[in-house]
């Protein structure tokens, strides 16, 4: 457990986590918007989005961030899913454009 941990450590965890379908980190795909940390509540919250409305891992993937940032020694994790913006591959980092072929 980090005593204190920063933004920086939790999109750190967060690279680590794959979009099960692409195979790609949620960070690089440009999927997490934002992350707000309350260290004396050890709350964190994740705002982000999915490339699709109808994505069937949702369930998988909020437990592979909760237990990620968990990790970290936040004891609670919430991850709003939002649609404003919407997501667009523009929004993915260079890497991943790499990755899929698209550079």
């Amino acid at each position: 457990m980090t005593a204190n941990a920063t933004r920086e450590d939790v999109m750190n965890a967060l690279m680590t986590v794959d979009d099960p379908e692409i195979g790609i980190n949620i960070v690089d795909l440009g999927l997490v918007y934002d992350v707000l940390l309350n260290e004396v509540h050890k709350k964190a919250v994740v705002r982000m989005t999915l490339t699709t409305p109808a994505c069937p891992l949702l369930g998988h993937l909020v437990a592979e961030i909760e237990d990620k940032i968990k990790q970290l020694g936040f004891t609670e994790v919430q991850v709003d899913i939002v649609w404003d913006p919407p997501w667009s591959p523009e929004m993915m980092s260079e890497r991943a454009k790499m990755m899929l072929g698209m550079v």
